[in-house]
C-alpha cells in the first residue's frame, strides 16, 4: 500500500463518525439517509464523510435506480492491519525481550 494511501485510511479511521459509518456498513450497503440516521447531522455533513471514507478506498458508492448506495472496502482495511502487525510483531519481541531480563535480575538478586 502507498504511503499516501495508508495515510488516507488512517485520516479517515481517525473521525469516530467514519469508523461508525463503516462498522454500519460491515452489515450490508446503505443509503445516506440510513447511515446519517444515528448521527445528529446534516446530509451534506454525512456526504462529506462519506467523500473522505471513498477518497481513502474504503467505501465505493454506486447507483441502484434512483438511490445511491454506499458499500465497505475490506482491502484498504486489510492492508492497514498488515502494517500495524509488523510493528505489534516488534512490540511483542521487546515485551518478551523485557520478561527475560527481568527475570534474569530477579535470579541475580535471589542468589
Amino acid at each position: 500500500m502507498a504511503t499516501d494511501q495508508l495515510s488516507a485510511v488512517f485520516g479517515a479511521l481517525a473521525d469516530p463518525t467514519r469508523r461508525a459509518i463503516l462498522e454500519r456498513l460491515v452489515r450490508g450497503d446503505a443509503t445516506v439517509g440510513e447511515l446519517g440516521a444515528p448521527f445528529a447531522m446534516s446530509q451534506p455533513a454525512i456526504s462529506r464523510h462519506l467523500k473522505v471514507l471513498e477518497q481513502a478506498g474504503l467505501i465505493s458508492r454506486s447507483r441502484q435506480a434512483t438511490t445511491r448506495l454506499s458499500h465497505l472496502e475490506a482491502a484498504p482495511l486489510r492492508e492497514a492491519t498488515s502494517w500495524l502487525a509488523a510493528y505489534r510483531e516488534h512490540w511483542e519481541q521487546r515485551y518478551d525481550q523485557l520478561g527475560e531480563l527481568l527475570a534474569e535480575l530477579s535470579d541475580t538478586e535471589e542468589t
